[in-house]
């Protein structure tokens, strides 16, 4: 399958007002050819007006979008050639899928005979080649964004935007049809841009993933990165489960944390040594140990790993993923030894 050829993405220094409410401050994003980048943030955080500027549906009260070196803002959407999927699926209630599809091509003064062929090509590519000829309403929620991706792709696009795409679809869907999308971009190569709220449809279908706070993009990085290595105490804790474990801070680079000394992760903190500090430490960088400091308050079995939560003497919750097969004496009331095997971690004033 083709599409046209993948195109680069530069945002620079976008900012967005409305009002006294800054939604978008200093916004600069480079998206490569071919990449998909997601931004996910919580709502209000600027991530669906960034998108909405790239595709012509807002504009910044300054800054600039370019596509391959030119810049765009003064295009209208139309003549930006973006593939858009929104959270609705916004498909023709009377036409079929395969008319649906051809919609955009038929727009565009396509011969009918390509137009379909097209078609038949895009709904083939996410798997519904046999509801071809069904309406909207006889298919799945799920069908039908599949539907709404392939009339995206139709077009040939420059660059694939998806806005929280899966989020009105229930668990099991929305896990199937986020891979589907991920081997269908890759699969033609387009550049895409992703927004969600979601940090495990994030972490698993992009190549970089930028995590954004209140208009800003405090971290991009890849999903892996990210997740090992946040650089703020906000990306470490809107990135996978953490905890906040009382510590004390020995010099700038390093802390003390249940006896162990480990590596301060942001140098730039400001903080002197002697404060009292949190840090931020996942549920799996802990291990049980020998010993009684800690009590097991709580047990949740999640398949092959297992959520215990321990009290530490001070009161504070920690939540420990251990793997379940380790877990079976590991009962509430117990009292334990707590190990911690992260060495470098974010940390905070307390």
């Amino acid at each position: 399958m083709s599409t046209s050829s993948s195109s680069r993405v530069t945002i620079s220094n976008l900012r967005r007002t409305f009002g006294e409410v800054v939604a978008l401050d200093s916004f600069s994003l480079d998206i490569k050819p071919g990449e998909l980048v997601t931004l996910l943030g919580p709502s209000g955080c600027g991530k669906t007006t960034a998108l909405r500027m790239v595709a012509g549906l807002d504009v910044p009260d300054s800054g600039i979008i370019e596509i391959n070196g030119a810049a765009i803002n003064d295009l209208s959407p139309s003549k930006r050639n973006m593939g858009m999927v929104f959270q609705a699926y916004s498909l023709f209630p009377n036409m079929t899928a395969i008319e649906n599809i051809e919609f955009g091509l038929r727009v565009r003064g396509i011969d009918k005979g390509k137009r379909r062929k097209r078609a038949e090509e895009m709904i083939e590519l996410v798997d519904l080649g046999k509801q071809a000829n069904r309406f909207p309403n006889q298919m799945s929620g799920g069908q039908q964004q599949r539907v709404a991706l392939a009339r995206a792709l139709a077009i040939e696009p420059n660059v694939l935007l998806l806005d929280e795409p899966l989020s009105a679809l229930d668990a099991k869907v929305r896990t199937h049809l986020r891979d589907q999308i991920r081997r269908v971009q890759q699969e033609v190569g387009i550049t895409t841009l992703f927004v969600t709220h979601d940090q495990e449809e994030a972490m698993a279908i992009s190549d970089r993933v930028g995590v954004m706070n209140k208009g800003n993009l405090e971290q991009l990085d890849k999903p892996d990165v990210l997740y090992s290595n946040p650089t703020s105490a906000f990306v470490a804790t809107f990135v996978g489960a953490m905890n906040r474990v009382p510590g004390k801070l020995l010099d700038a680079n390093s802390v003390e944390v249940l006896g162990k000394k480990i590596s301060v992760a942001n140098t730039g903190h400001g903080l002197s040594a002697g404060s009292s500090v949190n840090v931020m430490i996942r549920p799996e960088q802990f291990a049980i140990s020998s010993g009684d400091s800690v009590t097991i308050t709580e047990r949740s079995f999640r398949g092959p790993m297992t959520r215990i939560v321990v009290s530490l003497t001070d009161g504070t919750r920690v939540d420990l993923d251990i793997a379940s097969a380790e877990t079976t004496s590991m009962n509430p009331g117990n009292r334990t030894g707590l190990t911690v095997n992260a060495s470098t971690a974010i940390i905070e004033a307390r």
